[in-house]
């Protein structure tokens, strides 16, 4: 853990620190990539986990919309450039250790390229994995010939 974070355990709640601190004190992995999990703001529904590196981050906390790097791709992705179901940011944080990141979202339409709202639709249930909701909009229709994966 960095001394920046050992730091902030004892931080009283409501004080303030450089974002350009932390920002250089996340843990991002070999890759250059934070993992960030995607929550509905009001439900509390989680909706996805994708990849950050430091430039989708910035972006979206500049822009306020939702920005991860795509690894199949190699580049930036805005949530929704294809598919048009945007995240429109509405909080962030950081975990105690720094490696995690947590969105709170407000999502437009669904978040799986599945076409579902949210990506964790397989129950895993004793000895059998059950699928627990059905897709709101053929993925095609979503993406055409060329759905993401």
């Amino acid at each position: 853990m960095s001394d920046t974070f050992k730091a902030l355990e004892g931080a009283a709640p409501d004080s303030r620190h450089p974002l350009a601190e932390i920002l250089a004190a996340i843990r991002f992995n070999a890759d250059g990539l934070i993992p960030a999990i995607a929550q509905q703001h009001d439900s509390g529904e989680v909706l996805m986990m994708a990849w950050m590196n430091r430039e989708a981050l910035e972006e979206t906390l500049r822009s306020g919309r939702v920005c991860y790097w795509s690894r199949s791709r190699g580049k930036l992705w805005r949530k929704g450039e294809s598919s048009g179901q945007q995240q429109h940011l509405r909080a962030a944080a950081l975990d105690c250790d720094g490696d995690t990141l947590l969105l709170q979202v407000d999502q437009t339409g669904p978040a799986c390229h599945s076409g579902r709202r949210s990506c964790f639709y397989v129950a895993l249930e004793g000895d059998q994995a059950r699928v627990i909701s059905a897709p709101l909009v053929d993925p095609a229709t979503l993406y055409g010939a060329g759905t993401p994966r």
